[in-house]
């Protein structure tokens, strides 16, 4: 930074979010949409989370780490949600700078955790199908409770890393953010301070935390597809599918949508196309995930449909 650049430094106390702007006129349609969404996301994650708990089907591992899935994204939209909802009232956007970087904690270890939430789930259904017989051994209780707890850690101490450095950033003019939430790309475009640091850990976080749960993922479906396709009768086939299959489509909707978010090329995108990536990203992935298992899964079906009718009788999980 040039001495004159910091001679014009300005402290930066807000930020000024620029996304849904070009849409003045529909800004109460957009809040009714999204409260819907939010309304929606959180209804339907906790029942899954209280299905879960209060059905004896259900206390199996797969449904444990399902439960740990659904708070998750309970978390995930609650980060941004509420405050775009406020903002859809406001003719200027804003967000305090303690605020951004709050938002930006929560959104970093919500992703990363749900990163690696999805690789202990996919070696659950690689363990279920390639080895059955070892599986009240190999995904013991003691087992699945450090695999959701190693989760949250890494997820964790990801987003301690990225927020403390994006902390140390020196923020100057203008305090605009073109998008409806604070995230580490769009805060970099904003510091007038050297950024290699923040860029160099961004790269080795999206190597650790973003693609080896995926390429183990990835690798974990290889393995259980080959073991299905040996399943001598047709039936057999299809039961090991099915058991899995909701949390591959889950997989392939995070992993898709979060590729498209982050690893695109940034020129020759509009606002609005940013935007709408980041809501399937953000918003939607949230929403869809517990939609997903309460379709695909009959165990789950059938234990909304008890909860609901009230004929559930509470009792305690056991993984």
């Amino acid at each position: 930074m040039t001495p004159l650049e910091m001679n014009n430094q300005t402290d930066v106390t807000e930020f000024i979010f620029l996304g849904f702007s070009n849409h003045p006129k529909l800004q109460g349609f957009f809040f009714l949409v999204f409260l819907l969404i939010y309304l929606t996301t959180l209804l339907g994650n906790m029942l899954i989370i209280t299905a879960t708990r209060i059905s004896p089907a259900l206390h199996t591992p797969m449904y444990y780490f399902l439960s740990n899935l659904s708070f998750l994204d309970i978390c995930y939209t609650s980060t941004t949600i509420p405050v775009m909802l406020v903002n859809f009232f406001r003719e200027k956007k804003t967000i305090s700078y303690e605020g951004c970087l709050s938002q930006i904690f929560f959104l970093v270890t919500c992703a990363g955790t749900e990163g690696v939430l999805l690789a202990a789930m996919a070696y659950d259904r690689y363990v279920a199908i390639c080895h059955p017989l070892q599986y009240p051994v190999l995904m013991h209780v003691k087992v699945c409770i450090f695999l959701v707890t190693g989760s949250w850690l890494c997820g964790l101490v990801n987003s301690v890393t990225h927020t403390g450095l994006a902390a140390t950033l020196t923020l100057c003019g203008p305090n605009q953010i073109s998008h409806f939430l604070c995230d580490i790309p769009l805060l970099l475009k904003l510091s007038c301070s050297d950024t290699s640091l923040n860029e160099s850990v961004l790269h080795v976080a999206s190597a650790t935390i973003g693609l080896s749960p995926c390429l183990f993922t990835g690798v974990s479906y290889i393995l259980i597809i080959s073991s299905i396709l040996r399943i001598p009768s047709a039936q057999g086939r299809s039961k090991a599918f099915s058991t899995c299959a909701s949390h591959l489509t889950v997989v392939v909707v995070f992993y898709g949508t979060a590729n498209f978010n982050y690893d695109r090329p940034r020129e020759g995108y509009s606002l609005d196309m940013d935007i709408l990536v980041s809501v399937l990203f953000c918003v939607m992935t949230p929403m869809l995930n517990h939609i997903i298992y309460s379709l695909r899964n009959k165990e789950v079906k059938g234990a909304l449909r008890k909860l609901a009718g009230g004929y559930m009788i509470p009792g305690n999980i056991s993984v």
